[in-house]
């Protein structure tokens, strides 16, 4: 039985930060690549940040290049979303994905497993 569980969420100021964790039962990193999507209020959703089964590769959505950090443990089977110098527009529902592609380039409809979102709220 798969299961993905986010959590993590939260209200924080600009500027602040927050870590997202995904984690993971009865999904095998050796195969599925985990991505973290958002949903925004009146926008649709976007993959933000994706690590690839196979080589660890990290990818980003250019909103987020450099503020976001994706990483996994695998004796957790929890792959982490480190968000920081938050912007109000990263308010979204984010939530983890697993699939067994490559990048970020795919659409939400090719990924097979799906958690829970956690709301996070930026602030001014």
């Amino acid at each position: 039985d798969v299961q993905l569980q986010a959590s993590g969420g939260g209200l924080v100021q600009a500027g602040g930060s927050l870590r997202l964790s995904c984690a993971a039962s009865g999904v095998s990193f050796d195969v599925y690549s985990i991505a973290w999507f958002r949903k925004a209020p009146g926008k649709e959703r976007e993959g933000v940040s994706c690590i690839n089964n196979s080589d660890g590769a990290t990818y980003y959505k250019d909103p987020v290049k450099d503020r976001f950090i994706i990483s996994r443990d695998n004796a957790k089977n929890t792959v982490y979303l480190q968000m920081n110098s938050l912007k109000i527009e990263d308010t979204a529902v984010y939530a983890c994905a697993a699939g067994p592609v490559l990048g970020l380039r795919f659409p939400p409809s090719e990924y097979d497993y799906w958690g829970q979102g956690t709301q996070v709220t930026v602030s001014s």
